[in-house]
């Protein structure tokens, strides 16, 4: 009887004693090994490294147990008609440990990915497109290797795969269609997600987001609208945020013919810099400019020229500044001239 139980502790001892040992090498790692891996990347500059580690950390622990399990396995001592349900417990094992590397490696693909995208400036990390299509293509190879390891033939399934995308791709012209006009419209740089645009059609409102079918459009009354890619692929658009989000506002302002034009362009200026001191919306790399430019019919016409920060702060700046100026040129004595029209009317002799 204890020469049995004796016989038994050593079947069993020593694997449970290899897998205790596994899940303790793993928690090691994680809590000393990797946490000073990350005290290292986060003193670097570059952040793959922090996205790298961020994505294995969560499995160090499950792939120690599996691999140590796997020996544990493969050392036990059982009689031969043990010897299937141990190959079937390897597959287990090897299916989860392809799942988690799947998982850590798509993880660590997107949020590199999204990193190269945002010095890109590209704005990807505000859409969803690129992100599920980098998760479709890690997660199908992983699948596959998954039905290669359990002797799955998968030539056929690719061949039915090539037959019914053939198919499919007739029936959901339209989709397609959409998809990958999404997909040239971010590679491109048309617009992209904060970006303010026009389209030829009228509309005009800020890109929320570039999704399979469908680029969103927040107008600034806040009503969203959904065009189809298709549709914006081919469509003219003023994008007001292209090059830099800074807008030029333009304001149209009149004087009297009577006036001194030299102390008008000197309040003039001088209110126009007081309004892109005192006003965030207004851009400080670039001063206002005052500019006169014709003899209209009952006034001199000048204009002042603002750098605003983003496309919509116009309004703002528009109402300060004629305030201002209206109660300014009041104080000073300049005349905003009314039009003037003269009527030469002639009688004709009968």
């Amino acid at each position: 009887m204890l020469d049995t139980i004796l016989d038994q502790i050593i079947v069993w001892g020593n694997p449970i004693l290899v897998i205790f040992i596994g899940i303790f090498s793993g928690w090691i790692t994680k809590r000393y090994i990797h946490k000073r891996l990350s005290s290292l990347a986060g003193k670097t500059k570059w952040r793959g490294d922090d996205i790298i580690l961020n994505s294995l950390e969560p499995h160090i622990v499950l792939w120690f147990f599996l691999a140590f399990f796997s020996i544990a396995i493969d050392n036990i001592i059982l009689p031969e008609f043990f010897d299937s349900y141990k190959q079937y417990l390897s597959t287990i094992i090897l299916v989860i440990l392809i799942l988690s590397i799947t998982l850590s490696i798509s993880k660590m693909l997107v949020g590199l990915f999204n990193l190269w995208a945002e010095k890109q400036g590209q704005g990807f990390p505000s859409t969803t497109m690129f992100t599920n299509f980098v998760y479709i293509i890690v997660w199908g190879i992983g699948v596959m290797i998954i039905l290669d390891s359990l002797k799955i033939a998968i030539t056929p399934i690719l061949t039915a795969l090539g037959i019914g995308g053939l198919a499919i791709s007739l029936a959901l012209k339209e989709t397609l269609s959409d998809i990958f006009s999404g997909l040239h419209i971010l590679l491109s740089g048309k617009v992209q997600p904060g970006d303010f645009a026009e389209l030829d059609s009228g509309e005009r409102g800020y890109i929320t987001n570039i999704t399979w079918r469908n680029t969103t459009m927040l107008e600034r009354t806040n009503n969203v609208i959904n065009i189809p890619n298709s549709r914006l692929s081919s469509a003219i658009i003023k994008n007001y945020d292209t090059r830099e989000s800074s807008f030029s506002v333009r304001i149209p302002v009149g004087v009297s013919y009577d006036s001194d034009l030299e102390k008008v362009a000197q309040v003039t200026q001088e209110v126009a810099d007081n309004v892109a001191k005192n006003l965030d919306i207004c851009s400080k790399n670039q001063d206002p400019v005052v500019r006169f430019f014709e003899f209209g019919d009952s006034s001199v016409n000048l204009k002042v020229y603002f750098k605003a920060e983003k496309y919509g702060d116009q309004h703002s700046i528009i109402d300060v500044f004629i305030r201002r100026l209206h109660k300014r040129y009041d104080e000073e004595g300049i005349d905003i001239p009314y039009p003037i029209r003269t009527l030469i009317h002639k009688n004709a002799a009968k």
